[in-house]
């Protein structure tokens, strides 16, 4: 069996299959976040001429929706495949972790079980969505792996360039999908050089060349879009959305008494991985000294990022949990050995069975007791079809606070560049480059084929955007359809034969 986990591809496979269990519930609902409907219509958009941005707009970098247009590439231009690219997403970051443990001094098994906890836990705090958190995972692990196994090499030599413009890339390819990876890639770079320092294999003079190498190859992808999108005559559209959006948006960070709150339920969503990881260091073993020190370093630069912009979404915690399953992998070796069982490695699987049941659990009794998708329809999918019979192709919709998934479910256009609800109608209208309400009433005024208003959740639009839009569907619009949701009815609004 050992001889077997190390032939070349069967980690891989293994995790794969993991990823694929563990995430199989993100194969039923159209929706799990709303962030990933905004990159499904960047990269349709993308496919046909329209570049993020200029044809959708979004304060995120485009990696996401770049990575979007590759898995439409390759599957086809359907939700199936996205979700399928969070499947590879995840089984390469669990791989990746595998070798980062080994690389730190970890056993075959306590690797293999930082793999599986990482994988087998993706699906907790709304990690079925292929979000950001998912999608830059793979990047940050792959350039730590680097820089790992350099800080190996340490006593011999300092890091080389070529492997440093490597890392560098890798986590300017990740920065291209959020920014908060900033604080992940200074930390991949003290990894890799701060051991040398020490031991003396490289000097002040090298050090200062391999910063500017690392933090020109970091930059390079970055750069890169900027002079594209000068070419495109909109480097100032680029720039207020990937700098001045989110310093707006930092901006509106949550009141103390909320984030308390926003912070203690994904810590008690992850008590079997932070219980694990406390298992491996009370009391610390000299031999996973290393180990230890690496992976409570890479989990205080993961909180830094989580907390940095302010806002404490779930899936926010999601970057979190790579070195909190690090750890876990050690931790449960030492649980294992500790119970001095005639078996070990049964031990250690029955370990990872229970936190992985507990992972899915989590998510299958709310997908379960929903029933979207499995025993009833799966209300975006039906406001969809509704959509896709009353409309002729590619209409324009107009969004006012719900789920813009449905516009690319159904075929349609969104009445606006700016998709969002929770921007556009909602409490974020700062963020936006354009007075909110103007938008509104262009939008409005254009006499969009379609207006959906999810009733249930009124309470998250303006008070001013709420009168504009009733008044226009009082004006022009006739109720066409209305889907049972969770809160109440969402409507879909026609207008009106004699107004189109």
């Amino acid at each position: 069996m050992r001889q077997l986990l190390d032939l070349p591809g069967v980690v891989p496979a293994l995790m794969l299959v993991v990823a694929s269990v563990a995430r199989a519930f993100a194969f039923l609902p159209a929706v799990i976040d709303t962030d990933e409907g905004l990159y499904l219509l960047q990269a349709r958009a993308w496919r046909e001429g329209g570049w993020p941005f200029l044809a959708v707009w979004d304060m995120h970098p485009p990696g996401a929706p770049a990575l979007f247009v590759l898995a439409f590439a390759i599957l086809g231009e359907r939700l199936v495949a996205v979700r399928i690219l969070g499947v590879v997403a995840v089984a390469a970051t669990a791989s990746l972790l595998v070798a980062i443990a080994r690389s730190l001094g970890a056993g075959r098994a306590a690797g293999l079980a930082a793999g599986f906890l990482c994988a087998a836990q993706s699906s907790l705090l709304s990690g079925l969505a292929t979000n950001t958190e998912i999608l830059f995972s793979p990047f940050v692990t792959a350039a730590l792996l680097v820089a790992v196994r350099a800080a190996g090499e340490a006593r011999e030599r300092a890091i080389g360039f070529a492997s440093l413009a490597a890392m560098g890339l890798l986590i300017g390819f990740a920065l291209l999908i959020k920014q908060v990876v900033v604080f992940e890639g200074c930390f991949a770079f003290a990894v890799a050089v701060l051991p040398a320092l020490l031991a003396r294999t490289l000097s002040t003079t090298g050090l200062v060349g391999r910063a500017l190498l690392y933090a020109g190859a970091c930059a390079l992808p970055t750069a890169a879009l900027f002079i594209v999108y000068a070419a495109l005559g909109a480097a100032d559209v680029l720039w207020d959305a990937l700098v001045l959006a989110p310093l707006r948006y930092q901006g509106d960070a949550i009141p103390a008494d909320v984030r308390f709150w926003a912070i203690t339920t994904p810590v008690v969503t992850l008590l079997p991985a932070l219980g694990l990881a406390g298992m491996a260091t009370i009391p610390p073993r000299r031999a996973d000294r290393t180990v230890l020190l690496f992976g409570w370093a890479w989990l205080a630069v993961a909180s830094v990022a989580i907390a940095a912009p302010g806002m404490y979404f779930l899936h926010y915690f999601l970057i979190a949990l790579p070195p909190l399953s690090l750890l876990g992998g050690i931790g449960a070796v030492r649980l294992a050995l500790g119970l001095r069982t005639p078996a070990p490695a049964v031990a250690v699987g029955l370990f990872m069975g229970i936190v992985a049941g507990y992972a899915l659990r989590d998510e299958a009794l709310y997908r379960l007791r929903s029933g979207a998708g499995l025993w009833r329809p799966d209300p975006p999918r039906e406001v969809a079809r509704v959509l896709a019979a009353e409309l002729p192709p590619r209409a324009p919709v107009f969004l006012a606070n719900y789920h813009v998934a449905v516009i690319f479910l159904a075929g349609m256009e969104p009445a606006s560049r700016f998709v969002f609800p929770a921007q556009l109608t909602g409490h974020y209208a700062e963020v936006l480059p354009v007075d909110p309400d103007e938008e509104i009433a262009r939008i409005l005024a254009s006499r969009p084929a379609a207006i959906v208003i999810d009733r249930g959740w009124t309470h998250v639009i303006r008070a001013e955007a709420l009168a504009a839009i009733e008044s226009a569907l009082a004006e022009a619009y006739e109720r066409a359809a209305a889907v049972a949701e969770e809160r109440g009815p969402v409507e879909i609004w026609r207008l009106r034969r004699s107004d189109g």
